[in-house]
């Protein structure tokens, strides 16, 4: 009797469905709500491996951008230093600064003499306190100090990797090559942290293509997950789905709980990775700081507020879109032996 009731019912709620759609809507997310919380420990599941899916994707981009951002601020400050023979006259490094200007490669060009870059060592010992070498400094003496410090200029140019021009400019201009300091201990620095962003470049290539590739396979895996997860539900609730069958449920009123049910997990999954990729980096990117790592550009980013909620939007749409495509495939597969 309670069975007959119970079609009874359904009949006719399927009857006024039809001529009401946000009824039937409604009624779709309800069992879909429901459909979650009874199916809780495979809806848990499902929203954790969604998580850390996200969290995953999240840490790529972060870690792309910020070692990305290292190499660049890295090149902003290297420049080329170019010493000269002690003594140089100032008027001699003011003609090279303006021959090597004109390569559209130099962005800035400094040089100092010798008695400047005396001052510049000098003032640096003081700095970091460092008695032993400032009372080497007072040894040698100053006059002596300044006859053997080599001119120095400094040039500072767009791109790092082609300095074919500049050194042209070095090896075969006249004026250059009458003041260059010939000991191989003061060679142009042509090199000098080349190698570091080299390897920054790398590690930036390395986070991007390491995060990726685990980002496809948690992804597959909560993909097999919920799944899963939905092909269980669908046999857990077999016999009240052939009860819809029956009484002339249309198919997209008997998936569209499933899906509801799917989507809540990624919903869930897009607000904790959210929450706990911003406190992960929170208490990281300080330390990072420290290190010399640039994350001006990821914090410039999260200091915009609507950049915050827009974040939360990303990964939570990303969430979702995992989570339906994957219901999606289950529900089109299972769904059809009823």
């Amino acid at each position: 009797m309670s069975k007959m009731k119970s079609e009874a019912r359904l009949r006719s709620m399927i009857q006024n469905s039809s001529k009401h759609f946000l009824r039937n809507v409604s009624r779709i997310f309800k069992y879909g709500v429901i459909g979650f919380g009874r199916n809780i420990w495979l809806s848990i599941t499902a929203t954790i491996v969604t998580t850390l899916t996200l969290i995953l994707l999240f840490a790529t981009v972060v870690a792309g951008s910020v070692l990305t951002s290292t190499a660049d601020a890295m090149r902003e400050k290297i420049d080329i230093t170019i010493f000269f023979k002690s003594g140089t006259e100032e008027t001699a490094l003011a003609s090279m600064a303006n021959t090597i200007k004109k390569d559209s490669n130099v962005k800035t060009v400094a040089y100092s003499t010798s008695e400047e870059e005396y001052e510049k060592l000098y003032n640096d010992y003081k700095e970091k306190d460092n008695q032993e070498m400032l009372a080497t400094l007072e040894i040698v003496g100053r006059d002596l100090m300044i006859q053997k410090q080599p001119a120095a200029m400094r040039v500072k140019v767009y791109n790092t990797s082609d300095l074919a021009s500049i050194k042209n400019i070095v090896n075969n201009d006249e004026e250059f090559q009458e003041n260059l300091h010939k000991s191989e201990k003061y060679a142009p620095t042509y090199d000098t942290n080349s190698s570091a962003i080299q390897t920054i470049s790398s590690w930036a290539n390395i986070a991007t293509k390491g995060g990726t590739a685990l980002s496809i396979l948690f992804l597959i895996i909560s993909t097999l997950v919920i799944f899963n997860t939905i092909r269980m539900a669908i046999y857990s609730r077999s016999e009240e789905i052939y009860m819809e069958k029956l009484v002339g449920a249309d198919s997209s009123f008997i998936r569209g709980p499933f899906l509801v049910e799917a989507m809540m997990s990624g919903i869930f999954a897009g607000i904790i990775s959210s929450i706990a990729g911003l406190i992960i980096y929170n208490a990281l990117g300080p330390k990072m700081k420290a290190y010399e790592i640039s994350v001006d550009s990821v914090n410039a980013f999260l200091a915009e507020p609507r950049n915050i909620v827009l974040l939360f939007l990303m990964l939570i749409g990303t969430g979702m879109v995992i989570t339906l495509i994957s219901s999606r495939l289950a529900v089109q597969k299972y769904l059809k032996r009823f």
